[in-house]
């Protein structure tokens, strides 16, 4: 097999072997974690896993479509869940809001006229200072609620017995693939 082949074969197959590599990792994320969730190798796969969940993603979006519905929601559940899984803890809302008041501080220090009206006193520094936080308080309520509906899917689909059964059923879904059933769903409907 040449390299010619190897890229055919990958373009016939892609949903399939995407299936099965992110299953993997998702079967071994979940045993690594019962065994040692302080370990490096815990560590190491949730990167690999968080890279090829985002390879997932773009796949899954870029091929849209075309692959089987089943075969794209079983990808795109797969790719957030192992993206989601290093970033549980993070609290995204604080930096990006605080990302916002500096810029709204900024930006307000230029600003003079909008719409031939004059609003130079938006410029002074305790207004600045009080506009920039009021936004940056909008911008976090708005995160925090949506950071909390993210996260709360992700802890869901990240409990180690689910991310071992998600991992199995994408491994299942490509096995059925490779075997030429389609889908776990079309061998189950044709009463196989």
């Amino acid at each position: 097999m040449d390299g010619t082949d190897i890229m055919t074969w990958l373009g016939d197959n892609l949903p399939q072997t995407i299936l099965l590599i992110g299953g993997l990792l998702a079967v071994l994320i979940a045993v690594t974690y019962v065994k040692d969730k302080d370990s490096w190798k815990y560590k190491g796969l949730m990167f690999l896993g968080f890279l090829f969940g985002v390879f997932m993603a773009i796949e899954a979006a870029s091929y849209y479509g075309t692959w089987a519905m089943v075969t794209s929601v079983f990808v795109a559940v797969a790719a957030f869940t192992l993206i989601i899984r290093p970033f549980r803890e993070v609290h995204f809302a604080v930096i990006i809001a605080l990302f916002v008041m500096v810029l709204v501080y900024i930006w307000l220090g230029g600003v003079t006229t909008v719409s031939d009206f004059d609003v130079s006193f938006l410029s002074e520094n305790p207004v600045r200072i009080i506009v920039a936080f009021i936004l940056g308080a909008v911008v976090y309520g708005l995160l925090n609620f949506a950071e909390a509906l993210v996260k709360g899917v992700g802890k869901i689909l990240n409990w180690w017995p689910l991310l071992l059964v998600l991992g199995l059923i994408c491994i299942a879904e490509a096995a059925f693939m490779f075997m030429g059933y389609g889908s776990i769903t079309d061998y189950i409907s044709t009463g196989a």
